[in-house]
């Protein structure tokens, strides 16, 4: 027996315990869990080479146990154990006892449910002779151990250093514990092992993920902080110097952009007062001139688009223009002639070739058409009204929308100057007031200097020629009113005659589809426009042309009434915002075309001086049937 290690033991457990040798099945089962070939005395395996070779690498030469407690755990990895093959435990020696397993027939042990952190067990079902030498001695084994705190009675409470040695310590629920080789009954006991909930453990594991959740946000603001855009330089507070360098930057096309966003700024923090109005003003205004620039290039850049456009559409073509080639080839192709030549497998070809050419034919034919439709509706969307009289009458009215919009502007810029020279005098008239206060307290005092003086007769002499420029200006501002009132009149004169060439070519037109030849020889007489009609024939084809619909009937009786009631007429905001109380889809736009329409019946006229220029609306319908 002591030629071989593992009989050796196997002898020295047999006296240890004094279990008869010749019960080999209990030996052989907890031999092969410890991972050592048992043998008999003979020397002859009690078990065979399958059982015995995944436990134990001859390689190696290492033992590789499947109990957990033991060292060698960690060399060599267990082989994965099936899930419904029941663990059969094997016997632990110790020094002072022996821990004998339960039946594996039976269920194993219940724990309770696991607290979080937990690195405490509670044993239970100790023998009563037993120390805390002893229980150390068998919990060493699972790790190191940190507290025991034992009960007067069987039970105590393990506290180890990590939270994977309780695991261990939790495979030793259900061993029968003897104390030596004792039978009292207070030297045995059978030990129960459960999660134990204490407050240590608690308090370690919250802080430990305090600490995990404190490192999760310092790590997600280091990687908000990376992603995140940086802040935008501070903006410069306002000067005579700032404003000026502003001012330069407002010119240029590349600082457009930052030099608007430093002018919103301040104009937000309330930077504009009397002093600095006027450099606000010059500000405001460079930046309006960059209209007509952003306007230009949103023209360029549809000019660009619409050229993109028509060479997609080109190249479509030709693509379609190639497909009708190749489908001219498959036709060519599929004749009698060029047909019977062909194998079976090629004919097979040619026509599944065909098929698929003609598919892809079809579906680009039908996307050039759709781009095609989408054109018609984009046109159809331009020119809604595409009659014969647009046609005639689509040079003049361009003439006159570009002498109209040209009067606009140079009116606009007359009154912004007009504007500019007012709060000028504003400023001197002021300063002229204040010199003139604090020479009439030197002329009290008897202090008086000629300084004052020179001082007041520059100021007049400046104020002086303000006053001309100023009376020049609004010279020039009734002159260019006066020529955007002629202006209109003739763009109304034009749009009566589209509406009376409008009425004549419908007349033609029920004329010819009606079967009264009377019908038919006065719309073929009434054909030819008149161009050059009477003031009279005139204003009754504005008037026979100017209401379309019972809609327009009932608004023209409204504007009636509430200019009339008005004397002196009333902006088109006013009679739009009293409108709007009644039909809410008015707009004021609707209603400014119809009046524009009417011109015997509604007249507009400017009213006031300077910034307080407004234009009303007055009702003339009266004045008409008067002097008729």
């Amino acid at each position: 027996m002591a030629s071989a290690d593992g009989v050796g033991s196997l002898g020295a457990e047999q006296n240890h315990l004094r279990v008869p040798v010749t019960d080999h099945g209990a030996w052989t089962t907890a031999m092969n869990n410890l991972g050592i070939v048992p043998v008999g005395i003979s020397g002859q395996q009690l078990v065979s080479d399958s059982l015995c070779i995944q436990r134990f690498d001859t390689g190696l030469g290492l033992i590789a146990p499947i109990n957990p407690m033991m060292a060698g755990i960690s060399l060599v990895p267990p082989p994965p154990v099936p899930p419904d093959m029941p663990v059969i435990k094997e016997i632990i020696h110790c020094k002072s006892c022996t821990l004998f397993p339960q039946n594996p027939n039976l269920p194993p042990p219940s724990t309770r449910e696991r607290p979080p952190g937990c690195k405490t067990v509670f044993v239970g079902g100790l023998p009563e002779n037993a120390t805390e030498e002893i229980i150390r001695e068998v919990f060493d084994q699972c790790g190191e151990i940190t507290a025991v705190r034992k009960s007067k009675k069987n039970f105590c409470h393990i506290r180890f250093s990590e939270e994977f040695m309780v695991d261990k310590a939790i495979y030793l629920s259900g061993y029968r514990m003897r104390i030596g080789s004792s039978t009292d009954k207070k030297d045995s006991g059978r030990i129960h092992v459960d999660f134990a909930q204490a407050r240590d453990d608690l308090y370690e594991w919250e802080c430990k993920q305090r600490l995990l959740a404190r490192e999760e946000r310092h790590r997600r603001k280091i990687h908000e902080d990376r992603l995140r855009p940086p802040s935008p330089p501070p903006i410069v507070h306002y000067s005579e110097h700032e404003a000026a360098l502003l001012a330069e930057r407002l010119k240029d096309d590349h600082k457009f952009s930052e030099a608007t966003a430093v002018l919103f700024t301040w104009i937000d923090r309330g930077e504009v007062n009397r002093r600095t109005a006027n450099h606000f003003y010059s500000m405001i205004q460079s930046a309006n001139s960059h209209v007509r620039r952003l306007m230009s290039e949103k023209a360029q850049h549809e000019e660009e688009m619409e050229r993109a456009k028509e060479a997609f559409k080109n190249a479509l073509l030709s693509i379609l223009t190639q497909f009708e080639q190749i489908t001219a080839v498959f036709t060519a192709s599929t004749r009698q002639k060029a047909w019977d030549h062909f194998s079976k497998a090629q004919r097979k070809n040619i026509d599944i070739w065909r098929k698929q050419c003609e598919e892809l034919r079809n579906a680009h034919s039908e996307e050039i058409m759709g781009i095609r439709r989408e054109e018609e509706m984009e046109m159809s969307d331009d020119e809604s009204d595409e009659n014969p009289c647009k046609k005639i009458c689509t040079e003049e009215n361009g003439v006159c929308d570009q002498t109209q919009a040209s009067l606009k502007e140079e009116n606009d810029s007359l009154r912004w100057q007009l504007d500019a020279y007012r709060n000028e005098v504003d400023l001197l008239r002021k300063e002229q007031s204040k010199v003139g206060r604090a020479d009439d307290d030197h002329t009290h005092s008897q202090t008086h200097t000629h300084g004052p003086e020179a001082q007041i007769q520059l100021l007049q002499q400046s104020m002086h020629s303000m006053q001309q420029q100023l009376l020049s200006l609004q010279e020039k501002l009734t002159s260019k009113e006066a020529e955007l009132e002629q202006a209109r009149e003739e763009h109304r004169y034009l749009e009566g005659e589209v509406l009376s060439l409008r009425d004549k070519v419908n007349g033609d037109a029920a004329a010819v589809e009606g079967t009264n030849g009377e019908l038919h020889e006065k719309g073929m007489n009434g054909c030819v426009p008149s161009l050059y009609v009477s003031r009279e024939r005139r204003s009754e084809a504005i008037m026979r042309g100017g209401v379309a619909s019972e809609k327009e009937a009932v608004l023209l009786g409204i504007i009636s009434t509430f200019l009339h009631v008005h004397p002196f007429g009333a902006n088109l905001e006013y009679l739009w915002s009293y409108i709007q109380r009644l039909d809410s889809k008015v707009s004021a736009a609707d209603l400014e075309r119809l009046m524009v329409r009417l011109p015997s019946m509604f007249r507009q006229e400017l009213s006031g001086v300077g910034a307080t220029l407004e234009k009303r609306w007055k009702f003339c319908g009266f004045d008409s049937l008067g002097s008729a």
